[in-house]
């Protein structure tokens, strides 16, 4: 089964040559030829005014027609689709409040520093930076400088990062291969779970989705004609990406640079010319910042947080780099599980398929895998440059890279990480499928086509089982779904001449069964509030145990939580429904500890804590854990959630805030972003996320004291993650600093209780 390269290819427009790519999926916003002598200088009397009328008039109807080629239905479906994808991911976005407070505390702190805007400060006074570089945080920041701090403020912009997205996977596959074909891989990209989540999340993760996806597009651009611009372009792109998520971006590195090694048409010294230069673009898109934050003095400049020596290489290449890999994370909660399991879950080659991965990325990660197989076969006779196959080589690269990664990292590994994927795995269907579509009249495509859906309806029916209560009825209906569309498949292409009729129905009935699972988990993703450091998607019931493990997954003592939190997640629960998580019901801290009471935002909308967080994000997944007193109303003590705020503890804390650089100071960046969002005040996050970076140090922090710097130190917190009330991580310096401060703090302050919280008067000595 093969054909030539330019078989797949969409109909150029009228006046590309020949063989040519189609042009570019844009809106050509400049006047066009001719207008000049029909309508006269623009603005200069009724001709001008009409001239300009004209060419209003011409560029909507330009929005809406899109190519002179194309079919009348292809941009209304475009402009549809993207109207969808709108609507899917902002539908009730403020039932998530802050989300993940870590994020929105920095946000808030940057849209009131531009200091801490340039860094990523936790809090405005700029005492330590989250462990990320900052992009992410600039989006959102800027949003909320514009229109004020809410939870629609910071969500919004990830929500058109998400159309954004599925944009430019549309204009990519579309551009070499056929309108279908961009629509089937947008839908799917739109529809994937573990997108729904992200896209309306206030991770890293959705602009690195976005510029990784603009990378790909803009490698594919460069090999249409060994184009060095396009190539360039892509670096600037994986460059930002890094100042989204550091090393995350390099992964798909080697398959775009070996495609365009081998597969550009130019000579090879000019491709590797041109990769240099590419290489320079991601050194000076990413690496301009990270030069200004090595050589800005540290004494002036916020902690890097994350770090354990101030060190935004040591954050990179530590932390948040080999040690995602290997598990040596100095400083972290958790790690280990290479080859077999740890607190991060098992790692190996069935990862992505597992219980608490499968549901949020796997639906059609086994059809993508075939169809990545079949477009190499129809394409295998083709030239060294031909264009599909470079694109079925991009996009299924970067699938296997990433894929493999997460796979096998012994690290930190949480199941959000896969909205990565969802972009290559939309691309790879929506190529796959309409490749093989055109050769159906062969007995070998139909037959493809046909074990593609079954493949696709068998494990939709193996994950939507997984949660037996959820929707029982639909693991049925796709799987007699699926099979009767492979039938009529593997029907319509048996005499070699394709019936019709039958071929459009069973696509159809195909895409209906293929797209039920995901689009039901995403709906009931949408459907309820997500907030802190460990969200997925879908039903509470399929969550397997997403996050930190102690005891495998979704039970046992890995449901067993240390002092603040019980997880409450629902199990089997249809769209719509909603689940009572964590926070939701929690109501009072218990003694020792921030109580009840919930942070709100300014303006009113849900907060950190009640009803607005409904996803149970606690080790082990769904299952129950246990709740030991103090904490700080968050996850794990605090290090999962923000703290919940009681609106005496807030009001105490806002008394005379003004008179000093911070609030209050609390062990842990999302024990103390709770008590920031609540307040709006800077609060000193001690030891930065996890408790255990060594910052501030015992005798800096005595020097803010005794300046008067900190009014007050909120008792709990995480600590490290690890022991009790301040206790220390262990695996960094910083555990034992928090613990040194706590001390010291009880051992020379005045405690006052307020409306359940412990806070130690900084001012007031015993």
């Amino acid at each position: 089964m093969t054909t030539t390269h330019d078989s797949h290819a969409s109909p150029p427009p009228p006046g590309n040559p020949p063989g040519n790519p189609p042009g570019p999926e844009v809106l050509v916003v400049g006047p066009a030829q001719g207008d000049h002598e029909r309508g006269g200088p623009a603005g200069g009397g009724p001709r001008g005014g009409h001239a300009a009328g004209g060419r209003g008039a011409r560029r909507a109807a330009r929005l809406w027609r899109g190519r002179a080629g194309d079919a009348p239905w292809v941009r209304p479906a475009f402009l549809g689709l993207l109207l969808i994808t709108a609507v899917l991911y902002s539908y009730d976005l403020t039932a998530s409040g802050y989300a993940n407070s870590f994020y929105s505390a920095a946000v808030q702190a940057g849209s009131e520093s531009w200091k801490a805007f340039f860094f990523g400060s936790s809090d405005a006074a700029n005492s330590i930076t989250v462990d990320k570089p900052p992009a992410a945080l600039w989006p959102m920041a800027l949003s909320v400088r514009l229109f004020g701090l809410g939870s629609w403020q910071i969500l919004l912009p990830e929500v058109l990062m998400g159309v954004g997205t599925v944009a430019v996977v549309y204009a990519a596959v579309r551009r070499r291969f056929t309108p279908a074909a961009g629509l089937i891989a947008g839908a799917v990209l739109a529809v994937t779970p573990v997108a729904a989540l992200m896209f309306r999340f206030n991770n890293p993760d959705a602009l690195l989705a976005l510029l990784m996806t603009a990378a790909v597009y803009c490698v594919l651009r460069a090999l249409e004609g060994a184009r060095t611009t396009w190539l360039v372009w892509a670096g600037v792109a994986i460059g930002f990406a890094f100042l989204t998520k550091t090393l995350q971006a390099f992964l798909i590195l080697p398959p775009l640079a070996l495609v365009y090694a081998v597969c550009a048409p130019t000579r090879l010294r000019r491709r590797l010319g041109q990769l240099a230069l590419a290489g320079l673009a991601i050194v000076g898109a990413g690496g301009w910042w990270v030069a200004i934050v090595e050589l800005w003095p540290a004494s002036s400049r916020p902690y890097i947080g994350g770090s354990q020596n101030n060190s935004f290489l040591e954050l990179t290449f530590g932390y948040n780099g080999l040690g995602r890999i290997n598990g040596d994370e100095v400083g972290s909660v958790g790690g280990g599980g290479g080859g077999g399991g740890g607190r991060w879950g098992s790692s190996g080659i069935g990862r992505m398929f597992d219980a608490s991965t499968g549901g949020q990325i796997s639906w059609l990660l086994p059809a993508a895998l075939l169809l990545l197989v079949a477009g190499l076969v129809v394409t295998w006779r083709a030239g060294r440059t031909d264009t599909a196959r470079s694109a079925f080589l991009v996009w299924g690269g970067s699938l296997l890279m990433t894929a493999a990664i997460f796979s096998f990292m012994a690290g930190i590994f949480h199941e959000y990480y896969t909205v990565a994927l969802a972009p290559y795995i939309a691309a790879l269907v929506g190529m796959g499928v309409t490749v093989l579509w055109e050769e159906r009249h062969t007995f070998a495509a139909s037959a493809a086509l046909a074990v593609t859906v079954v493949v696709t309806a068998v494990w939709s029916f193996t994950l939507l089982g997984r949660t037996p209560d959820y929707l029982p009825w639909l693991r049925w209906a796709v799987l007699i779904g699926g099979l009767a569309a492979a039938a009529g498949l593997l029907l319509s292409g048996r005499a070699g001449r394709p019936g019709p009729r039958l071929s459009l129905v069973a696509a159809a009935l195909a895409l209906v069964a293929a797209l039920a699972g995901p689009v039901a988990y995403s709906l009931t993703t949408v459907n309820e509030g997500h907030a802190g450091s460990i969200v997925t998607a879908g039903p509470a019931a399929a969550r397997g145990g997403g996050g930190m493990r102690a005891g495998g997954p979704g039970g046992g003592d890995g449901g067993r939580m240390p002092p603040g939190q019980q997880s409450q997640g629902q199990q089997g629960q249809a769209p719509g429904q909603g689940q009572q998580g964590q926070q939701g019901q929690q109501g009072q801290g218990q003694q020792g500890g921030p109580g009840g009471g919930t942070a709100q935002p300014p303006n009113g909308l849900p907060g950190q804590g009640g009803p607005a967080q409904r996803q149970g994000m606690g080790p082990g997944g769904a299952g129950g854990g246990a709740r030991e007193g103090g904490g700080g109303g968050g996850g794990m003590g605090g290090l999962l959630n923000g703290a919940t705020v009681n609106s005496e503890a807030e009001a105490k804390l806002r008394q005379n805030a003004g008179d000093y650089t911070w609030a209050a100071a609390a062990i842990g960046s999302q024990n103390a972003a709770g008590y920031q969002l609540a307040t709006g005040e800077p609060v000193m996050a001690i030891g930065g996320f996890n408790g255990s970076d060594p910052s501030p140090t015992l005798a800096q922090f005595k020097e803010y004291v005794a300046e008067g710097k900190i009014h007050y130190f909120v008792a709990g917190g995480q600590g490290g993650g690890q022991g009790g009330q301040g206790g220390g991580q262990g695996g960094g310096p910083g555990g034992n600093t928090s613990s040194a401060i706590t001390s010291w703090i009880e051992a020379t302050f005045t405690e006052v209780t307020v409306g359940g919280t412990t806070l130690y008067d900084l001012t007031a000595e015993k």
